[in-house]
């Protein structure tokens, strides 16, 4: 259930939490019947986890590095949420690409048999606590929290938008041999953009020339995204003028936050939930 601070913004379906000016109850009821082709390639990610990094990477490996594509088009157009009806990814001419915050069980049924191709990214949970936090402060269809110390014990318990992320990683990892499945991190591709986009490139069966390669890879830096009107989603409207829907875009932003406290408290958490997970999550750019 959402919690005092985001009970007017969201609403629960099916046990997730959704944002009630963005998402229609009517919209998600149909998603599980939803057709999912073998061309078609569905981004996953929780909230604050590289989203608007997928949608730009997978606009332009597939237009093979025309520039125009992700200068033209809202990347919200470009490769289109999921679970939000407007610019609905069925809609899409083959092949069709879309991003998705769901949990695993609200997915399309069709997606459990193998067809299409699903990339999960991932990324440390801190970060995603900081950056979600400066986000409801910054979007206003969140309500602001009142302090950091209060949002974070709301991220832990799940009451946030879309629930608890370890719930969803956790589902979606236990359930990736149901799936075409590339599993990456938001670390990796900030770390070596280059080699994971090579890497999206393989597991799509695309190939890009080295020149193209080159342009795909300046076109997704956090530098070129943040400043592409395409790509910034800054024609959201904001309670913060100074603030960016694109904020900084590094690794362990964390520190700027949490006290030495919250940090054991979370580590303590985060062993207890994220037992035996296969997966080493990296905390900071060293």
């Amino acid at each position: 259930m959402a919690t005092s601070s985001n009970k007017d913004n969201l609403f629960q379906y099916k046990g997730c939490n959704f944002i009630k000016n963005i998402h229609q109850l009517e919209h998600l009821e149909k998603i599980h019947q939803f057709e999912i082709k073998e061309t078609d390639v569905i981004a996953v990610t929780y909230p604050k986890s590289g989203t608007i990094w997928m949608q730009q990477i997978l606009s332009l490996i597939y237009s093979n590095g025309d520039l125009s594509v992700v200068q033209n088009k809202k990347a919200a157009v470009r490769v289109p949420w999921m679970e939000v009806p407007i610019n609905n990814f069925q809609d899409l001419p083959s092949p069709r690409l879309c991003v998705t915050h769901l949990p695993y069980r609200l997915i399309p049924k069709d997606l459990r048999k193998g067809n299409g191709k699903v990339i999960y990214v991932t990324r440390n949970p801190k970060d995603i606590a900081v950056s979600l936090y400066h986000f409801q402060n910054y979007v206003t269809f969140l309500e602001s929290p009142t302090k950091f110390e209060d949002f974070l014990e709301e991220f832990i318990d799940g009451n946030v938008i879309y629930g608890s992320w370890f719930d969803h990683i956790r589902d979606w990892y236990n359930h990736k041999d149901e799936f075409n499945f590339l599993f990456l991190s938001y670390e990796e591709i900030k770390k070596d953009l280059r080699t994971t986009i090579t890497k999206i490139c393989g597991f799509l069966g695309r190939k890009l020339g080295e020149d193209k390669l080159d342009i795909v890879v300046e076109e997704c830096t956090f530098k070129a995204m943040s400043i592409n009107p395409m790509a910034n989603y800054k024609h959201m409207e904001s309670k913060n003028q100074n603030g960016s829907f694109l904020r900084k875009g590094i690794i362990g932003d964390w520190k700027t936050l949490f006290t030495v406290a919250q940090s054991e408290k979370f580590d303590k958490i985060f062993q207890e939930r994220m037992k035996g997970f296969p997966f080493k999550f990296t905390w900071d750019s060293k």
